[in-house]
C-alpha cells in the first residue's frame, strides 16, 4: 500500500472532505474517493460511513492515520539521526504573512534541527517568488498556489488551506456579512494576490453594489484601519498578535469562503537535494505547531 494514501486519509481527516483534500494534495476528488477505497479493501472495513449526505470518517479511520503517522514520525527521527550532516547555503522565498505566522517557528527548528545550514531569506509576493525560483535567484519557497495552472515545471508541497474571514470595526454591532459590506467601506486586500483576487470575487457576488477606494497589500494595516472603524475587508484569517493590537469583529463566510493554499516549492530536478528536504521538514513541522 502507497504511504501517500495514508497522507491523503489525513489530509481528509483534516479538511474534513474529500473535496478539501483533493485541494490540499493537489488530487482531483474522484483520485481521493478512488485511494480511500483502495485502503479500504486493503484493511478489509469501511473507513468512512457514507448513508448520509456528508462523507464522515469512522473511528478506524482514525485509528489508522493516527497509527501511520506515529510510524512517519518515527522514522523521520531515525532519517534525521542517521542521515549526513545538512550543511551549506540556501536561499529561501517567503511571502509577507508567513514571515509572522510561520517563520519564527521555522527558524527555531533549523537552528535546532540542522545548526550548520545557512538560510538566506527572500521576501516577496508569489508570484514574483516562483520566478526567482525558475530562474535560480531562490532555491525554494513558501507562497499562495494558483488555484489552476500551477507549473509542472516545479514541485508543489500543500503545507495548508487558509480560509478568508471579514473584519469588521469592533462596534458593528450584529450585522451580517452583506449588510456589512453595504454599510462599511470595502477595504479590498490586494486583488493581485491569490486570495485577494477570490475575495473580490466573493465581495462582488455577495454585495455587488459596495463602495471601495482603498486596496492594501499589508493585513496588519489592513485590520489597523477596520479597527478604527475606516472600513471591513476579506482577507485571509489575521493571526491572534495582530487581533490583540486591532481589536475587530472576526465573520467566517461559510463553506463558500474564499482561501487559498499555502505551499512549499522547489525545483523538480532539487526536489530531492537534502537541503531543500531540511527546509520542507522544519517549514511542515512548524506549521503542523500552529495546528
Amino acid at each position: 500500500m502507497k504511504v501517500e494514501f495514508f497522507q491523503t486519509l489525513a489530509a481528509v481527516l483534516r479538511c474534513g472532505s474529500f473535496a478539501g483534500a483533493a485541494t490540499e494534495m493537489s488530487l482531483s476528488p474522484s483520485a481521493v474517493s478512488l485511494q480511500m477505497k483502495q485502503l479500504e479493501t486493503y484493511f478489509g472495513q469501511p473507513l468512512f460511513d457514507r448513508s448520509a449526505l456528508q462523507v464522515r470518517p469512522t473511528a478506524f479511520a482514525h485509528e489508522v492515520s493516527a497509527t501511520v503517522q506515529g510510524t512517519m514520525d518515527a522514522l523521520e527521527t531515525l532519517r534525521r539521526r542517521s542521515a549526513p550532516v545538512v550543511e551549506g547555503r540556501i536561499r529561501l522565498g517567503v511571502i509577507e504573512p508567513m514571515q509572522v505566522t510561520v517563520l519564527p517557528g521555522f527558524t527555531a527548528l533549523v537552528r535546532e534541527s540542522y545548526p550548520k545550514l545557512d538560510v538566506r531569506l527572500e521576501r516577496g509576493r508569489s508570484s514574483a517568488l516562483v520566478d526567482a525560483l525558475r530562474s535560480g535567484t531562490i532555491d525554494a519557497a513558501v507562497v499562495a498556489q494558483p488555484e489552476t495552472g500551477a507549473s509542472t515545471r516545479i514541485r508543489w508541497t500543500p503545507l495548508f488551506r487558509e480560509p478568508c474571514v471579514l473584519v469588521a470595526p469592533p462596534d458593528s454591532g450584529s450585522k451580517g456579512v452583506a449588510a456589512l459590506l453595504k454599510s462599511y467601506e470595502w477595504i479590498r486586500f490586494d486583488t493581485s494576490t491569490i486570495a485577494g483576487s477570490a475575495a473580490a470575487d466573493y465581495v462582488k457576488r455577495v454585495a455587488p453594489e459596495v463602495r471601495s477606494r482603498i486596496e492594501l497589500l499589508s493585513i496588519p494595516a489592513i485590520v489597523a484601519m477596520a479597527s478604527r472603524g475606516l472600513g471591513v475587508s476579506v482577507l485571509p484569517v489575521p493571526d491572534s498578535y495582530l487581533l490583540s493590537a486591532f481589536p475587530v469583529r472576526v465573520l467566517t463566510l461559510g463553506d463558500s469562503a474564499p482561501s487559498r493554499q499555502i505551499s512549499f516549492v522547489s525545483r523538480v530536478a532539487e526536489a530531492e537535494d537534502r537541503l531543500v528536504q531540511a527546509l520542507l521538514d522544519c517549514v511542515s513541522r512548524a506549521v503542523a505547531a500552529r495546528g
